[in-house]
């Protein structure tokens, strides 16, 4: 029974693709996704359509970003597209024939659907940024889908919970690891990569764009090394 949460995926088809098959779910797992599914990567309607039939394999909670609201706003609202658009919206667009029109509409069921957030008993699952005093069912939604992290991040949760978060790309490729805050956006689309992680054995996947796994992450390189010094200073 593993919980298994996932960045930023922006399109980027072949890395989620590549990050299931390592991950092979069954059926009593439970996989989060933060959000923003589609824009900037070419594949946004392929990442749609993977999260829809891995629904069938496990538990799915898919939770919204702010680019789905972006969408949302056009598709339901008829607010204009510019800004969409000039922050990866064309990518979504020629992934879908080079109309939001053509959007099936299982597609808009699964946007519509989208969770604002996921609480568990000891977890906060959400997109962007969090108000350390308030209960997450009344975060303002400039916190939930818009506000990027800053320096220092939040404090811990009041409720004592660990937040997993995305929203803020993370240049170099690595989680952003507080402790009490833990940000899976890596880049992918921006030359980085896709991320996984378990959230029990803090077990990391990731790939790139491209679909290659990255086999060694810096994590695991870290620890690593420190075993081997630790061996080495007992010898």
């Amino acid at each position: 029974m593993r919980t298994i949460v996932i960045g930023d995926v922006h399109g980027c088809g072949k890395a989620l693709r590549t990050l299931l098959e390592g991950i092979q779910p069954q059926a009593d797992d439970t996989l989060v996704f933060l959000g923003d599914y589609v824009d900037r990567g070419p594949e946004s309607r392929e990442v749609i359509e993977q999260i829809i039939r891995l629904r069938q394999q496990c538990n799915v909670m898919p939770l919204r970003g702010n680019h789905e609201v972006m969408l949302l706003g056009i598709i339901s609202s008829g607010l204009s597209p510019d800004l969409w658009l000039a922050n990866g919206g064309r990518s979504t667009v020629s992934s879908y024939g080079g109309s939001i029109s053509k959007i099936p509409q299982h597609h808009l069921d699964f946007l519509f659907d989208l969770l604002p957030y996921w609480e568990t008993d000891a977890q906060i699952f959400l997109h962007a940024n969090y108000l350390p005093h308030l209960p997450v069912s009344q975060q303002p939604e400039q916190q939930l889908y818009w506000q990027h992290l800053s320096n220092p991040v939040p404090a811990p949760h009041h409720s004592g919970k660990r937040v997993f978060l995305g929203h803020t790309p993370q240049i170099s490729g690595e989680i952003l690891d507080h402790g009490h805050l833990i940000c899976l956006d890596t880049c992918c689309f921006g030359g980085g990569w896709l991320t996984a992680m378990e959230i029990e054995s803090g077990k990391l996947w990731q790939a790139n764009a491209q679909g290659h796994r990255r086999r060694r992450p810096l994590q695991e390189l870290r620890k690593a090394f420190r075993r081997w010094w630790s061996r080495a200073k007992e010898t």
